[in-house]
């Protein structure tokens, strides 16, 4: 999920509180799985080349598929995600990482 989509989620709770409602629990996400080789395809679109992997299998335990319904917190807040695509996601992490390659390091906060 985007980190703007899940900013607006927390402002929508926030709010919510701040009008009184009720305190609530709300699964926020895309309603869509996204595969680790689904996430590294994305990743060398964006970046224009291959992400080396080398494929595994899956842990013990690990389930095939694992996603969650939004659905309350779209009904109660009105809340969904305003870029639910990953490539937009994965670009839009790619850019601040390259304007910032150090991270928060040496930032004034």
């Amino acid at each position: 999920m985007h980190v703007a989509d899940l900013a607006d989620a927390h402002v929508r709770a926030l709010s919510h509180l701040e009008a009184g409602g009720a305190s609530a629990v709300y699964n926020v996400g895309t309603e869509r799985p996204s595969s680790v080789r689904d996430v590294l395809a994305a990743v060398g679109r964006v970046v224009g080349r291959p992400v080396p992997a080398r494929p595994a299998g899956r842990r013990p335990g690990d389930p095939a598929v694992l996603y969650a319904s939004a659905a309350r917190i779209r009904e109660e807040l009105g809340w969904a995600p305003a870029r639910p695509g990953l490539e937009t996601i994965v670009a839009d992490a790619w850019k601040w990482h390259s304007a910032h390659p150090r991270g928060f390091a040496g930032a004034r906060v």
